[in-house]
């Protein structure tokens, strides 16, 4: 009698556990929701960045990377952002949005995530309304006639470190090579990840 209990305990622990891992796998499966109030900013609109950001404007693209420290999918991510930033650096304009009610330096983000070179870090929530973002991480990337190129997903995958997808790479390699009519997956286009201000989903 007892030996069944104890077998039926460990059943129900064990589903249990199965089931919250379930539960965690679908919820992050599903796009981030649409803020009630959000104002759509579409592809080739010409973007009026905040005074913060526009001394990155300088003839070279700009590629902002919106990020949350706090939020497991822009940690993951943090290495698709620093290979771009090796392989493009010398041709466009790299700046973190930080989208956290926690305010950390430059220097603190560069030691923590061991940035290839110290890169601008911006923390002004009106970035991400001009150009029409509302979850992290996401990447804008504006063009030397400051309209938005693109903005979207890394990848598809819930860690964000898919290469297969590699979106924003796409995207800028395409924006790099002259490609002024990009066709863009609905999937890059489709927020997934955290919640702003706060990580939440």
């Amino acid at each position: 009698m007892r030996k069944g209990l104890v077998v039926a305990l460990l059943i129900l622990i064990f589903a249990g556990i199965a089931g919250i891992f379930w539960y965690n796998e679908w919820r992050y499966s599903l796009p981030t929701p649409v803020p009630a109030h959000y104002r759509d900013v579409q592809h080739g609109t010409l973007v009026s960045l905040p005074s913060s950001a526009q001394q990155l404007l300088t003839g070279k693209p700009l590629f902002l990377h919106f990020f949350n420290p706090d939020c497991p999918c822009s940690r993951f991510n943090m290495p698709q952002f620093k290979a771009l930033v090796k392989e493009y650096g010398s041709r466009t304009n790299f700046a973190i949005v930080l989208m956290s009610p926690k305010k950390y330096s430059p220097a603190q983000l560069q030691q923590k995530f061991d940035l290839p070179y110290p890169i601008p870090v911006l923390q002004d929530s009106a970035i991400a309304v001009a150009c029409g973002v509302y979850s992290t991480p996401q990447a804008a990337l504006i063009d030397t006639g400051r309209r938005l190129y693109f903005r979207g997903n890394y990848n598809r995958s819930r860690y964000c470190s898919d290469e297969k997808t590699g979106y924003a790479r796409l995207a800028l390699a395409d924006l790099l090579n002259h490609n002024y009519s990009p066709i863009f997956s609905p999937l890059a286009l489709k927020a997934y990840g955290c919640q702003l201000p706060t990580c939440t989903k």
